[in-house]
């Protein structure tokens, strides 16, 4: 017998699931009410309409019982809110909301563009594929040997700038710190573990995301925020604590990204490590092209990533960084609603 019996009321969602560098992504390929919702609304627009009518399918995705607490997932969108040439857009989902930029989604969402046919004539040996985010459109690079997709992928960011550097902030039980604030299509700060007494790669990482999470609520407190195009990206995602190495090295750099609602992303974080590249170029520790290797303290994964061009973001000087990293299948998911059931659409537990 087929299961689990059809439920006339309830949902059925299809997902498709990756991981890139240990991060998890469920794709949810198409979204019905999300692409009617898309018509004539901008994408940020859109992530405002999918929040306010939507989100119980977020939920269900991401919350226990199908999801838990480091769960990540994008919502694959086409037709009028992938237009300007794009090939697909998406919106970013995790255990508190929605994100404006997502990395690691990025790199697993060039491989699934290919895969799934959105690009109608994919080239060898490498594709580009064109996504547009709540940030703006980025470009994945992604090897294509005639069938299926490969690795290691990487992606073009939007422009990266540093908002602040060697900003004072009291971060209660902890004291005084000094952070910077980068940007890589969301905003972070950033501080070596050493300020807070703690070791980015030996601490127990419940130590480091309490350290980080008093951080983040600091500067939200005492540092106003402001983005070039839109207010709507003017808000601190999380704190990036590394091991403080910013100097240009051949060795690895390692850092915990922790952000919205004390999650802990299980990769170097692609946004973080753009932004992280930016601040690095500011300060005039790395040159165009210098390629630094980031590592996760949580998995152990690498990114590499570097600023390729420099650019204008309006007051602000950005570049450009490519990213790289690998991402993986894990499997597909058919996912079920049963309408009765009083934990239909998820419960958050920490």
């Amino acid at each position: 017998r087929r299961l689990p019996p059809p439920s006339p009321s309830g949902l059925v969602l299809q997902t498709v699931e990756m991981h890139t560098g240990g991060e998890p992504l469920r794709i949810i390929p198409r979204l019905e009410a999300a692409e009617e919702a898309a018509a004539g609304l901008s994408l940020l627009s859109l992530r405002r309409e999918v929040a306010a009518t939507q989100d119980h399918v977020r939920r269900a995705l991401v919350h226990e019982p199908r999801g838990h607490a480091g769960m990540y997932g994008a919502v694959v969108v086409r037709g009028g809110a992938a237009a300007a040439g794009a090939h697909l857009a998406a919106l970013f989902l995790h255990g508190a909301g929605y994100s404006a930029m997502c990395g690691h989604a990025v790199l697993a969402l060039g491989r699934f563009a290919l895969d799934y046919g959105l690009v109608a004539a994919p080239s060898r040996p490498e594709t580009a594929v064109r996504l547009r985010c709540p940030c703006g459109p980025v470009t994945a690079f992604v090897p294509w040997d005639g069938r299926c997709s490969g690795n290691p992928v990487r992606f073009h960011s939007v422009p990266a700038f540093a908002a602040a550097t060697d900003l004072a902030v009291d971060v209660p039980g902890h004291g005084k710190v000094v952070v910077d604030i980068g940007y890589g299509g969301t905003f972070y700060a950033f501080l070596s573990a050493e300020q807070l007494g703690l070791d980015v790669c030996s601490s127990k990482t419940r130590d480091l995301v309490s350290a980080a999470s008093a951080v983040t609520e600091a500067v939200k407190k005492q540092f106003k925020l402001h983005h070039p195009e839109s207010e709507d990206l003017a808000f601190l995602y999380g704190t990036i604590l590394t091991d403080g190495k910013d100097a240009f090295s051949e060795e690895p750099t390692t850092n915990i990204c922790v952000f919205a609602d004390e999650q802990v992303d299980r990769s170097p974080t692609g946004s973080g490590v753009t932004a992280r590249i930016a601040l690095q170029y500011h300060k005039g520790l790395i040159q165009l092209n210098q390629t630094r290797t980031f590592r996760s303290s949580t998995t152990g994964s690498l990114f590499t990533g570097k600023a390729v061009q420099a650019t204008k973001f309006g007051k602000y000087n950005a570049v450009i960084v490519e990213v790289s990293g690998e991402a993986f299948y894990t499997g597909t998911a058919t996912f079920t609603v049963e309408e009765e059931d009083p934990l239909k659409y998820g419960f958050f537990f920490k």
